[in-house]
């Protein structure tokens, strides 16, 4: 992880640019300690599946835990069809 001034990537954009496609995180240092993170696009979208794969098993552990607790609802093949057709 690097870290540097805004005014640093404001000169030198392009260079810190291709610093973080190469892998880099860059932190950008900002007033008032309002900092800035940049990571390539290719990290960003790695974070955010692992994210949505976060809450994807958090709804599972839900799930699995009612049904332990016996919160379910049964429907049978024709109430589930009837319910398509309202």
């Amino acid at each position: 992880m690097l870290a540097v001034k805004s005014m640093d990537v404001r000169d030198n954009f392009k260079e810190w640019c291709n610093k973080v496609i190469g892998g880099e995180t860059l932190v950008v240092s900002r007033p008032k300690n309002e900092n800035v993170v940049i990571v390539s696009e290719k990290e960003y979208n790695e974070m955010a599946k692992a994210k949505r794969n976060e809450e994807y098993l958090k709804k599972l552990d839900q799930s699995f835990a009612q049904l332990e607790q016996g919160e379910v609802i049964h429907k049978s093949l024709e109430e589930l069809r009837a319910m398509i057709d309202e």
